[in-house]
């Protein structure tokens, strides 16, 4: 009998789906066809979107037990690009990005769960020598081995964040109230990772 008065029960172990534990393994994101994007609130009317163009990272899935999966990221400060070399270079300057002092943003996963069909995984991240914890929900997109014989796998992934909370707190009043740039962001990830040979 259990502490609660209950007959103790094993569970039988849930089906593992073999089409996901063929997946386990080890990842390097394909930065030629992922995206690391974000969108801030301009003038509080419209959005200005943004992405990183430079960035490493890698994955470790394990299909039978999700909860071991890994995933890290380093991203190449100096290559924010929003389409305007003008607010590109603002962002670069010590108003917000301090690139020369801090050239890198990274995430390292802390852990990762199971959500239906969906995933996600939460992690400390760094942005100006400030490291906070972050969530991504993860949308699995499916896998294939491109022409070439890569074993791919894809996520569509987002997150928010303030940028208050490390330190990214330059801003500028509007006449009409309100500010320029918004406190919380919006990350959109669409990573793309080929399997380690």
């Amino acid at each position: 009998m259990s502490i609660f008065g209950r007959k103790n029960t094993v569970e039988a172990p849930a089906a593992v789906n073999p089409d996901l534990a063929a997946l386990t393994g080890d990842y390097a994101i394909d930065t030629a066809h992922s995206t690391l994007g974000f969108v801030a609130r301009h003038a509080m009317v419209t959005n200005v979107k943004g992405k990183f163009l430079e960035f490493t990272g890698s994955l470790h899935l394990d299909g039978s037990d999700p909860s071991r999966s890994t995933a890290s990221l380093d991203v190449k400060m100096e290559s924010v690009d929003t389409g305007s070399a003008d607010r590109d270079g603002h962002l670069k300057s010590a108003d917000f990005f301090k690139t020369e002092e801090f050239p890198t943003m990274t995430f390292r996963s802390t852990k990762a769960e199971a959500l239906g069909d969906d995933y996600r995984i939460t992690g400390d991240l760094e942005i100006l020598g400030t490291t906070k914890p972050i969530t991504i929900d993860l949308e699995f997109n499916g896998a294939a081995k491109d022409p070439f014989g890569n074993e791919r796998v894809g996520f569509e992934g987002k997150a928010e964040l303030l940028r208050s909370d490390f330190g990214l707190t330059w801003n500028a009043a509007l006449e009409t109230g309100g500010v320029l740039v918004s406190d919380k962001i919006k990350l959109n990830f669409d990573i793309s990772a080929i399997r380690n040979a």
